[in-house]
């Protein structure tokens, strides 16, 4: 696919879409595992977050493999394609842990009758819900700032 527009790459603009999808997802995943009233509140739409996120990073990642193949390689600009290829497990475990926590709070835990699984999954969710928004926010930050850094020092 040709990733540019008019002949400007289209790299920068799904670049900021991805900055803003991911971490805008995993703070959405960070508040409904520790606000029981953010669930509520967000409902869906927390897990339609986690896919535009997740839609995002192969967008970015793919226009940007188009503009590195049409660059000069540094160190710099490996180390950021290195590290961007490691954004992707982490969007897919936000959208599915939020998708199941939706799923799970809308569906399952006005009928499920066991209470050891109730309290089972309200411990293992959140946890597993902070550990990957934080991780996505670490990795985005991480990979934004490698990315900066080859553009305006490279």
């Amino acid at each position: 696919m040709d990733w540019q527009y008019d002949g400007i790459p289209l790299h920068p603009l799904l670049v900021h879409l991805t900055t803003v999808s991911v971490p805008v997802a995993a703070l959405s995943a960070i508040v409904v595992a520790a606000w029981p009233a953010a669930r509520r509140w967000l409902a869906v739409g927390a897990p339609v977050i986690g896919l535009v996120a997740l839609v995002s990073v192969p967008l970015a990642t793919s226009s940007g493999e188009w503009l590195e193949h049409r660059e000069r390689e540094t160190a710099l600009l490996e180390r950021h394609t290195h590290l961007a290829d490691g954004l992707l497990p982490w969007s897919i475990a936000v959208f599915v842990l939020l998708t199941l926590w939706w799923g799970w709070n809308r569906f399952a835990v006005p009928r499920v009758t066991s209470s050891g699984l109730v309290r089972a999954v309200a411990v293992v969710g959140p946890v597993l819900l902070v550990t990957a928004g934080i991780g996505s926010l670490i990795e985005v930050v991480v990979i934004g700032h490698a990315g900066a850094v080859s553009v305006w020092k490279g």
